[in-house]
């Protein structure tokens, strides 16, 4: 399972959400669970809560993802840095066919976008 973090999600594991939490250790625990943190999304979770971005970057079984060319290009058509790193790491690539599911404390913002969302509201 591939899952892509968005900057409510890092911030809610920073808080103790449960649901986070687990999605962390079975990324770390379980081999065909992979979790990721677009490096935009990051940022966006550090501000909203400072050292979000160091706790979860050294976390075992987190891959930040970098702003590659790509990315690059999809982030400079939206406003909205973080969500559009998001959409874009969601989106299949070769390394995952069938792309990935974003993980949100606040599913509602998904809406009419292209991607899977699993809700982490408590």
């Amino acid at each position: 399972m591939h899952i892509i973090l968005d900057d409510t999600a890092m911030a809610a594991a920073g808080q103790g959400n449960v649901l986070a939490s687990r999605l962390i250790h079975r990324a770390h625990a379980e081999a065909d669970w992979f979790l990721y943190a677009p490096a935009c999304a990051l940022v966006e979770a550090d501000r909203a809560r400072p050292g979000t971005a160091e706790h979860l970057a050294a976390l075992p079984g987190i891959t930040v993802l970098d702003l590659d060319l790509p990315a690059v290009l999809a982030v400079a058509r939206e406003k909205a840095w973080a969500t559009a790193h998001v959409q874009h790491a969601a989106q299949p690539t070769p390394d995952r066919p069938g792309g990935a599911v974003v993980a949100t404390a606040l599913p509602k913002q998904w809406h009419g976008r292209p991607v899977r969302v699993l809700d982490l509201a408590p």
